[in-house]
């Protein structure tokens, strides 16, 4: 029994150990700091008041019946988080471990008595901590102690993992006590998920903008140089040049141009493949701004008709021709400049003739 005595006896001097022990000579204590439980921690009121202006003004404030004996109550927490809150004030840190133990403890702490510096730390802290167990207590602690960042990380990790967390005790709880938040993360889930379908949709309409960007660039190279089987009226057909860095999409065009050329339901309009070529000269004609010396088939003849017919400027089709030329101005600065550099350019001559050069 005597030996109980001692060992518990000894443990409860080790809980109590004052938060500033290890710190060298200092002076007496001048106040103490109870807990919820009734114990008491003795401190420094300077140091107190120095580490949190919410502090100081407690200590500061006077008291209409005061003891001889200084005291403040932290209540609402664990001694043992009480303890490493004191010690942060003395000492400026924090273990992994007292933040594994302590984290959310801290975190309100740190929040009521205005220490940013330990609040910072509780945030990253629980942010790297966040699972689908606790993410909803976070979350709410996050919202009552003003931490954005931390807040913003718990709706993501709920937005991501909502089926697991729809199964926890804790949004069960939530539920039944805070709907206003579970409507919160309701309305940030549903914007979320329109934020991802408009990211998706704009990389598709971006990706098929690419694509007639690089048609277009395969048309002119076809109409100007020849491409394998297909090439300019006055290029003999030996001469064509084998396949192109693009011969995928140059490939496809080559075959609409044979079936353009071939097809004798164009003229009235019943074949499909026949109306995408003519857009496709539509398309030329409205980005080209040498109509006169350009070798692509009626290029000259569809802008002539565009600037005659002003029904012609549709808003949606200026804004597709709008929408092409920012693509090729952005496929053409995606290339390694060094790469642009040695790529030659065709440049035509007045009377129509061509010459490579390297700029």
């Amino acid at each position: 029994m005597v030996q109980l005595k001692k060992k518990l006896s000894g443990k409860m001097r080790l809980k109590y150990t004052p938060p500033y022990a290890g710190a060298g000579d200092m002076p007496e204590p001048d106040m103490f700091v109870l807990t919820s439980a009734g114990q008491r921690i003795p401190a420094h009121s300077k140091i107190l008041a120095s580490a949190s202006a919410v502090l100081e003004s407690i200590i500061e404030r006077p008291e209409k019946h005061r003891s001889s004996e200084r005291k403040i109550t932290i209540s609402g927490v664990p001694y043992d988080a009480v303890h490493v809150f004191l010690q942060f004030l003395y000492f400026n840190k924090c273990s992994d471990e007292h933040m594994e133990s302590y984290g959310i403890h801290l975190l309100a702490l740190s929040h009521v008595y205005s220490v940013q510096q330990l609040k910072q730390i509780c945030t990253r802290g629980l942010a790297k901590r966040l699972s689908v167990e606790n993410v909803v207590d976070v979350l709410q602690l996050a919202r009552l102690c003003n931490a954005p960042d931390l807040y913003l990380k718990c709706m993501r990790l709920v937005s991501d993992k909502y089926k697991a967390v729809e199964e926890t005790e804790a949004w069960r709880f939530l539920q039944e006590h805070d709907p206003y938040l579970e409507l919160e993360i309701l309305q940030f889930i549903d914007e979320t998920e329109s934020r991802k379908k408009k990211t998706r949709r704009h990389r598709e309409e971006q990706s098929l903008y690419m694509q007639l960007s690089e048609a277009m660039d395969c048309l002119e190279h076809i109409c100007s140089e020849g491409c394998t089987s297909v090439g300019p009226c006055d290029m003999d057909p030996n001469e064509h040049k084998g396949p192109c860095s693009k011969f995928s999409t140059c490939q496809g065009i080559q075959l609409l141009i044979k079936h353009f050329g071939a097809c004798k339901k164009r003229v009235n309009g019943g074949c499909s493949r026949c109306s995408r070529m003519w857009q496709l000269f539509k398309l030329h004609s409205s980005i080209c701004d040498q109509p006169d010396e350009c070798r692509v088939p009626l290029c000259r003849q569809f802008k002539l008709k565009t600037q005659q017919d002003r029904r012609g400027n549709d808003p949606r089709w200026r804004l597709l021709v709008k929408k092409v030329i920012s693509a090729r101005t952005i496929s053409s600065l995606s290339l390694p400049k060094r790469k642009r550099e040695d790529e030659p350019r065709i440049v035509l001559q007045p009377h129509g003739s061509r010459r490579s050069i390297r700029v």
